[in-house]
């Protein structure tokens, strides 16, 4: 009977070896879409818009990256020259100015371009930051970045292949299996809740603007559904979130641009 006992300690030991091994495997497989220092020759790479006098922020109204970077955007009240992208039909500005075609895209009035929207949050952050979201009242930025590339890569991750499924290998057949992966992930956010109400204290901070557009896609994908988790934190901090002003002025919907004039000014006066 001891050694069956220690053959199945061995077993299990085994397994729960091999499990780390995969979950390894998976997050180095998994790349997070926003480095948090920008590449340096991206920062080399420049485009002058004849006549600038601000900013111009190329944007999707629904993309959670352009959500958070018109977030920042507003709350540092840096102003900028908005530019509403139709997907199907990406402006060549656009993509002259960054080559891999996705929103959100800032170009500075000195050339200087940002293809990244954490990057935009930062730099518009840096500049001014009135309700204190780069210092939160427990943590630090670095904590806060940690907890963001979390989200950004492994949640991000399981969250495209359960709302878009039919896109990825296993399709609809493997949705429901990455539905609950991500909701995993988000247990760490309901953990987090449950010492206050935001992410790293009782105010908003990076982190929470940063992460909750992600989880109000998840959420969207079955409102349904997610209302019966066993996530009320959660849940409670992300409807203060979709309630809030800050949000709602910054999903104002705004005709697609063309190049036949200035964009929209943004936020609004």
């Amino acid at each position: 009977m001891e050694r069956n006992a220690v053959q199945r300690a061995r077993k299990s030991s085994l397994r729960w070896a091999i499990k780390c091994f995969r979950m390894s495997e998976m997050r180095s497989r998994i790349r997070v879409r926003t480095p948090i220092t920008p590449d340096p020759m991206q920062m080399q790479r420049r485009m002058k818009i004849p006549d600038q006098t601000l900013p111009v922020l190329y944007s999707f109204r629904r993309c959670p990256y352009a959500m958070r970077a018109r977030l920042a955007l507003s709350v540092s009240g840096q102003s900028c020259e908005l530019r509403e992208v139709v997907l199907r039909d990406k402006p060549a500005e656009m993509i002259a100015a960054s080559p891999k075609a996705t929103v959100p895209v800032l170009i500075d009035v000195d050339g200087a371009i940002l293809e990244e929207s954490l990057h935009i949050m930062l730099w518009a952050l840096d500049r001014n930051d009135p309700e204190n979201w780069l210092t939160p009242e427990s943590g630090d930025r670095d904590q806060m970045l940690d907890l963001i590339e979390r989200i950004d890569g492994l949640f991000k991750h399981h969250l495209d292949r359960y709302k878009y499924a039919n896109r990825y290998d296993g399709g609809a057949d493997r949705s429901i299996d990455h539905r609950a992966e991500a909701l995993g992930h988000l247990q760490e956010l309901e953990h987090r809740l449950t010492q206050h109400d935001y992410l790293f204290g009782e105010r908003l901070s990076l982190a929470d603007i940063a992460i909750a557009p992600f989880v109000r896609q998840f959420a969207n994908t079955d409102a349904e559904w997610f209302a019966a988790q066993p996530v009320p934190r959660l849940q409670a901090w992300l409807t203060r979130f979709t309630g809030s002003d800050l949000f709602l002025s910054c999903m104002t919907k705004h005709i697609a641009w063309e190049n036949t004039g200035p964009g929209i000014i943004f936020p609004a006066a």
